[in-house]
């Protein structure tokens, strides 16, 4: 089987820097900052999880807790033992765009006891967090990348995100032309070249896919290929070698596609980055 996961990690990497280690006591305000996300891992609890005007989560088992986008979150835990934990901030190369950030739900609960696989990782990951070592952050910051990489493919798998690409890479046939998409976006994919990766009649492919993740295959090409543009323009590649790598034959055709995607044209959004950036 073709791997799911590695076109868009090398293409939109996540880095991960933990910020706390050890007991965290009482009421602690996380607030939403910039693009960053945070995992949380939580070795003994327990603790306390609200969300402005939502219920509160009472975590009570070691558990993982990933908001890959910026949201606001209070801890509330014994106020003399407090909960351990494990805490770091994710930077997703293209923030809030990044495909795969965009298509995780806002806040993910997930006992750390259902990520196959994970037991070796997360053990030497608490050792390290926990003890005063030398390079322990570094090791530390790569334990929470591969932890996050195992609950992409928990997600996967589980069949716990109904919609969108996730929920699309992980069905049995329609993973196929996703990841074809994704390994070869240049290439000009019919409606048809796609159903026959995913093994599907043009027909029920094109219903699948729109059922399942949520807009028609070409919408979805044009977005990835939009992606892919957009992460191009931040490492300062020319806009003519993009538009032949994405797929578009000429400057004109990859800006009408861009400006229909992001609403700005490659320049200006560049332009806005930078805006962004010096702000």
């Amino acid at each position: 089987m073709a791997d799911r996961l590695e076109a868009l990690l090398n293409h939109f990497a996540v880095r991960a820097r933990m910020f706390h280690s050890g007991a965290l006591c009482g009421i602690n305000d996380l607030p939403a900052t910039g693009d960053v996300g945070q995992l949380h891992l939580v070795r003994s609890g327990p603790i306390s999880v609200t969300h402005a005007g939502e219920p509160t989560v009472h975590v009570t088992d070691p558990s993982l807790l990933l908001y890959p986008r910026p949201l606001a979150h209070r801890f509330v835990s014994d106020p003399k033992r407090g909960a351990d934990m494990a805490c770091a901030n994710l930077q997703f190369d293209g923030g809030p765009a990044n495909p795969i950030a965009s298509a995780l739900p806002r806040f993910v609960c997930l006992p750390l006891e259902k990520i196959e696989g994970a037991e070796s990782v997360l053990s030497l990951l608490f050792d390290e967090a926990f003890n005063q070592r030398c390079g322990r952050h570094a090791l530390v910051d790569r334990l929470f990348e591969v932890v996050l990489i195992q609950v992409l493919r928990y997600l996967m798998e589980a069949g716990t995100i109904r919609s969108g690409m996730l929920a699309g890479m992980g069905h049995s046939k329609l993973r196929n032309a996703l990841i074809a998409m994704h390994e070869q976006p240049a290439k000009e994919w019919s409606l048809e070249a796609l159903a026959e990766a995913a093994g599907m009649s043009r027909s029920v492919f094109a219903d699948t896919f729109r059922d399942v993740v949520g807009c028609t295959p070409g919408a979805y090409l044009q977005s990835w290929r939009v992606s892919l543009a957009q992460q191009a323009l931040r490492q300062g590649r020319p806009l003519k070698m993009i538009a032949i790598d994405v797929g578009y034959g000429s400057e004109a055709a990859l800006s009408r596609a861009f400006k229909s995607q992001s609403g700005l044209a490659p320049r200006e959004w560049k332009q806005a980055q930078e805006r962004a950036a010096a702000s």
